[in-house]
């Protein structure tokens, strides 16, 4: 995985258009089923992002890049990767080197890496999409000073997450408080990425984490919010399993299989951001994990979704290039729509099978 990407920003992601000598434009060839129309899109939404970042690296003149400092660097740092830059080459090099910047200075010496106020009382959310962020870098970096300044906060970060996981697998706001789905998914993620990357993960931290949600599985397929509330399966919570459960190597698994049956049954593959859908207003969280899932799932289902998902969110695209993603805000729903985007390209290993 780490020798994935020296490749230099490979056309540098298609953009342009390339001129040959007898002054004929010819297309660059570009992934499947990514379109002129989703170039410009992508362009413009990255333009976006790097406009609201301050030079601290965090993303605080919108409001949440401002409640959820580390956590809404991370994700946009996520989608500047998705474009195959990293901190020494690429269209996005100082925007990653300021995201790299602002979350190496929010990480502290117990291994956590949040703002100030704990991203709201949320702290493991800030943590895990920066291990997510720290570990994808580092994975993608081929400057050896730049991997081994980042190396260290990646170990702390990783002791930090598997000493806070539950007695029965998961994880919740806080390390060591109890466990639920959302921030359970967002560790195991990360620690996916930090594998993938070469550092050294717990093998029996993934293993309790994918009993978890085991546990949480209800008899229609479907993941519920936590163990102990039994709510009934949440679309958003499912698609996230998926994923990692895909992340986790679980892809014969016969509770991936069940999960991802359910998934298929209750989003509209032609129309996937199209109304709720029994996403309870979480429908970009739903579609960032569900893409993840439907790709690395690949065959006719990934064809008929992201046609579809694409085509969408450049009509849901603002003007300026931005998305509001769930009413949460603009820098969320601007990185998820880029990372979801900006997935067939293949530059980020960890959405790799």
């Amino acid at each position: 995985m780490r020798a994935i990407l020296p490749l230099f920003v490979a056309a540098v992601v298609a953009a342009k258009l390339i001129v040959p000598q007898d002054g004929t434009p010819q297309k660059p060839d570009l992934p499947k089923h990514i379109t002129k129309e989703a170039v410009d899109s992508v362009n413009l939404g990255l333009q976006w992002l790097r406009t609201q970042q301050s030079s601290t690296g965090s993303f605080s003149g919108q409001r949440d890049g401002s409640t959820y400092s580390v956590s809404m660097a991370a994700l946009a740092g996520m989608a500047f990767l998705a474009s195959g830059s990293t901190t020494t080459r690429g269209p996005c090099a100082d925007e990653i080197t300021r995201v790299c910047r602002f979350i190496v200075g929010s990480a502290t010496s117990s291994g956590m890496i949040s703002s100030p106020d704990g991203e709201s009382g949320r702290p493991m959310y800030g943590h895990g999409f920066s291990l997510l962020f720290l570990s994808s870098l580092y994975g993608m970096e081929t400057d050896k000073e730049a991997r081994e300044r980042l190396a260290p906060i990646i170990r702390r970060a990783i002791r930090l997450t598997a000493a806070g996981q539950s007695a029965i697998g998961g994880w919740t706001y806080t390390p060591g408080s109890g466990d639920e789905g959302s921030v359970t998914i967002t560790q195991m993620q990360a620690l996916r990425a930090a594998d993938a990357a070469g550092f050294a993960v717990p093998k029996q931290t993934i293993q309790k984490a994918v009993h978890y949600l085991e546990l949480c599985q209800e008899k229609d397929g479907g993941i519920r919010y936590s163990y102990e509330q039994e709510s009934g399966s949440t679309l958003p919570i499912s698609a996230a399993a998926v994923a990692t459960l895909y992340n986790a190597g679980e892809y014969d698994s016969k509770s991936a299989d069940k999960c991802l049956k359910f998934v298929l049954a209750k989003m509209s593959l032609s129309s996937p951001f199209n109304g709720d859908r029994g996403g309870n207003g979480h429908i970009f969280y739903t579609n960032l994990y569900a893409a993840q899932a439907f790709y690395q799932a690949g065959g006719e289902t990934w064809d008929k979704y992201f046609p579809a998902a694409r085509d969408e969110l450049i009509h849901l695209q603002n003007k300026d290039g931005s998305w509001n993603g769930d009413s949460v805000g603009f820098v969320y729903g601007t990185a998820i729509a880029l990372i979801v985007m900006q997935l067939p390209y293949k530059f980020l290993p960890v959405f790799q099978r």
